[in-house]
């Protein structure tokens, strides 16, 4: 009867722990505790933990004077709904002169369709170079560039996992204004 007993509470011991654990397809990470930060956004303005990180809606006819972007802007996210209209080859002249960072949001796809001419979204065989990416960023700045790739937590797509690509990125972002990232030469 001890027996019985012992083994029901080790099981029920384990069920607790168990059930306790966190979520495995989430992730519990810091926020992004840096400077605040002023971001353009093409599309609908993205839900995040940060309370100094603030949004302005943009449209493809505002970044076509892309020589006012870095003065007003941290930063520029493409929001995946309006990939495939930044794809056109009218806006490369932008992401590659602006001397501010896009981020496209959601892009299955390299940053390569967006900077190089006749190199298609749609039809463009280019992947992200680790293929669970979520986020491709790129900046160019005179004849060097930087890119980013940003994962969701165990590839998983759900509200936290997102967020925490979103804190990943203002840290990316600042440590731009900061000048603490290294160039590579460009394409």
């Amino acid at each position: 009867m001890k027996r019985i007993i012992l083994n029901v509470l080790i099981l029920l011991i384990v069920m607790l722990a168990t059930g306790c654990t966190p979520n495995a397809d989430t992730v519990d990470t810091p926020l992004y505790s840096g400077k605040s930060l002023f971001i353009g956004v093409v599309g609908e303005v993205p839900k995040i933990r940060e309370e100094h990180v603030h949004f302005t809606s943009i449209s493809f006819n505002e970044l076509a004077d892309y020589t006012k972007l870095s003065s007003q802007y941290d930063a520029v996210f493409i929001m995946k709904e309006h990939l495939q209209e930044a794809d056109d080859n009218k806006y490369t002249k932008v992401y590659t002169n602006a001397g501010v960072p896009f981020f496209f949001i959601g892009a299955a796809k390299s940053f390569m369709p967006f900077v190089l001419e006749d190199v298609s979204y749609e039809h463009s065989s280019l992947k992200n170079f680790n293929n669970d990416m979520y986020v491709t960023g790129y900046l160019q700045t005179g004849e060097t560039y930087k890119y980013w790739e940003y994962g969701l937590y165990n590839g998983k797509v759900n509200e936290p996992n997102i967020k925490d690509v979103y804190s990943r990125m203002f840290t990316t972002i600042e440590s731009i204004e900061n000048g603490t990232y290294n160039l590579s030469p460009s394409l």
